[in-house]
């Protein structure tokens, strides 16, 4: 029996089988409170096990949504998301699931396995972040919010993907794109009328092209103006949804949303968050100023803006390292990098990539199964190329987790890895940019993080039951071998004459790693206080803006016109799940940070931390707290230091 669910999706039942699904969920609720003498196994159990059900269904409509958008999954995913939530809210509100809980809690929890009392305690944490306990009114005010929250966030990322796509610019001069990279301009080039012309996008590969190597300062500035003004309605959104999340935290007897929104993470309060971020702050903007002045004297004849800072950059990076980015890209390609990632992982933890002939829902699209010795473990599939009908950015969704179900079978896990790397053609190759595969390495850390648990619990395992703020722990671990001598020696070769990657360009490339890393760890901190104050009370309208330029102030050494509403394309936190999270990626940072340095000290392949890394915190999933994990795996507290080491911050 294939251990695998086949990837299928029918947009004109989706609805029909989402209302059943439902409608059987109801009743199997109705059915478990009718027990009367609950326990973990009959009662917990089971109601843990119908949310792989319903992930099962839904996953694949989220992720054609994401990654083959049409008018059609637009409809379906929209009519979904209600229905969702009104389910959600149910489960999530009602008292006498929660009650059970807590009696369970109460005669069972010192004769329960860590992971039975970890699905114990999370749960009766979200019955209470739902409102379980809630009179009736406040119940229901609270529903009413959840549903309006979802349609929101749709909406906002919608209409990104739309402003993203409606936007082009055709440029018929050769001059305007001179010094832009071949690759780059094999994707932007088309025949009109018997004329060569070039069209350049806010579609990330494209865009970053011009910014960086587009010779046209008005070309640069009206791509960076378009990309920056993108989706203008969703200020609007902004102002609803901060003034609902604020309403809701507020019901649920907290300050603000940030403390709502801590209650389930690592930091302890909102001031420890804040502290973290403030002492980045000032540990960065020295170095980050000597960055910028040093900027400035590539191009002493302009006013340095937003739009010249990629491109300055450029020029600068080639004249310190004497790196040229696009020399590197023919060593990536990307074929051959995923390979030489699979051989680093079966290096690493010992796991071995089998390619399935499968049918997806792109040509371009593959699966692979992964194994541990002959042992049968996950299956991940591929889909790394941009496409007009692909949300940007990069991401892993979790399909399957790994579990054992009430009759004792044990279910495999998979998992989606996306990305928008350069198209490949009939003629030319998809050549990746160091950055693309550090992207690569990063996503693929948090799918192995997802497909090598072991635990048995559902709620718990792979990234289930992970805090938000240690969920990026094991992506930004595995990133930073994409840095590393031994690891790009594995598939870093020419796509043409098959030349492997010189120690000298390998030594240039690791020196540059670090350039204008203060003024990186300042945007970083920007996005991170600007999430996390705009969550601590309620902004609205201008005021946000006010916010936003009031960060800017210690964290943007060039400042963004005026006409820079970075704010309606900020995704991560008005349609992803970093809302007042934002700050977990330097705050895992630290835990990636300390790990790698450990793993490195050892020398990578053959560390015997590396397998304790695995089989501690990638096993081990959700089923204990990450603070817990990590000290079981290093023996110690987490060293903090290693973050400045790792971003070369003095």
């Amino acid at each position: 029996m294939n251990p695998f669910v086949e990837f299928k999706l029918n947009l004109e039942t989706f609805i029909t089988n989402l209302k059943t699904l439902i409608k059987t969920n109801h009743q199997t609720i109705d059915t478990l409170l009718a027990i009367p003498q609950k326990t973990y196994d009959n009662f917990v159990r089971p109601f843990d096990l119908m949310e792989e059900d319903l992930e099962l269904l839904f996953t694949p409509l989220s992720h054609i949504n994401a990654v083959k958008n049409s008018e059609e999954s637009q409809r379906v995913y929209a009519d979904a998301l209600p229905i969702l939530t009104d389910y959600s809210t149910f489960v999530g509100q009602n008292l006498d699931i929660y009650e059970a809980f807590k009696t369970i809690k109460a005669n069972e929890y010192d004769a329960l396995t860590t992971e039975e009392r970890r699905i114990l305690d999370l749960n009766i944490l979200h019955f209470e972040l739902a409102g379980a306990h809630l009179d009736d009114t406040s119940k229901e005010r609270l529903a009413e919010i959840n549903l309006r929250k979802s349609t929101l966030t749709n909406d906002f990322s919608q209409n990104l993907l739309d402003a993203t796509n409606a936007y082009e610019k055709i440029i018929t001069d050769p001059a305007d794109i001179d010094g832009i990279p071949q690759s780059d301009l094999e994707n932007a080039r088309f025949e009109e009328d018997g004329i060569t012309k070039y069209r350049f996008t806010l579609q990330m590969p494209s865009y970053v092209a011009y910014m960086t190597y587009g010779p046209n300062r008005a070309i640069r500035e009206e791509l960076y103006r378009a990309y920056t003004t993108r989706a203008s309605q969703n200020g609007a959104i902004i102002d609803e949804l901060m003034a609902l999340r604020q309403e809701s935290a507020k019901l649920l007897g907290f300050e603000n949303y940030a403390e709502y929104s801590l209650a389930s993470k690592m930091a302890p309060s909102t001031k420890s968050v804040l502290k973290f971020l403030n002492e980045l702050v000032d540990a960065s903007r020295r170095q980050g100023q000597k960055e910028l002045e040093e900027l400035r004297a590539i191009a002493p004849d302009i006013d340095l803006q937003s739009y010249d800072s990629a491109y300055c950059g450029e020029i600068l990076k080639k004249a310190q390292y004497d790196i040229d980015e696009e020399e590197y890209r023919p060593y990536f390609e990307q074929h051959s990098v995923m390979e030489g990632m699979f051989t680093f992982l079966n290096e690493l933890f010992g796991l071995r990539f089998v390619h399935q002939e499968i049918e997806l829902w792109d040509p371009k699209a593959s699966a692979y199964d992964i194994y541990e010795g002959e042992e049968l473990t996950a299956r991940v599939y591929f889909d790394l190329e941009a496409r007009k009908d692909k949300r940007g950015g990069a991401w892993m969704h979790n399909f399957q987790t790994h579990h054992c179900d009430s009759t004792g079978c044990t279910h495999l896990s998979s998992a989606f890895v996306v990305c928008n790397f350069p198209p490949s053609s009939e003629t030319s190759p998809s050549l990746l940019r160091h950055d693309d595969v550090v992207t690569l390495f990063h996503e693929m850390g948090h799918t192995i993080h997802h497909l090598l648990s072991k635990v048995k619990e559902h709620g718990v395992s792979g990234v289930n039951g992970v805090e938000w703020d240690a969920v990026e722990f094991p992506s930004q671990f595995l990133e930073n071998f994409a840095y590393e001598p031994k690891v790009l020696k594995l598939f870093a070769s020419h796509h043409e004459s098959g030349e492997v990657l010189s120690d000298e360009m390998i030594e240039k490339l690791i020196r540059a790693k670090n350039f204008q890393s203060g003024m990186f760890m300042l945007r970083q901190i920007e996005f991170s206080l600007f999430d996390f104050e705009l969550h601590s009370k309620l902004y609205q309208g201008e005021e946000i803006q006010a916010l936003l330029d009031s960060i800017r102030e210690k964290t943007a050494l060039i400042k963004p016109p005026s006409y820079n509403k970075f704010q309606n394309g900020f995704s991560h936190i008005f349609s992803g799940g970093y809302s007042a999270g934002y700050y977990s990626y330097k705050w895992a940072e630290v835990l990636s940070a300390d790990a790698y340095y450990a793993i490195v000290d050892e020398g990578i392949f053959g560390s015997k931390l590396a397998r304790r890394y695995k089989d501690i915190v990638l096993s081990k999933g959700g089923s204990q707290s990450m603070q817990e994990l990590f000290v079981e795996m290093m023996g110690r507290e987490c060293d903090s230091k290693n973050l400045l080491r790792l971003s070369g911050i003095e």
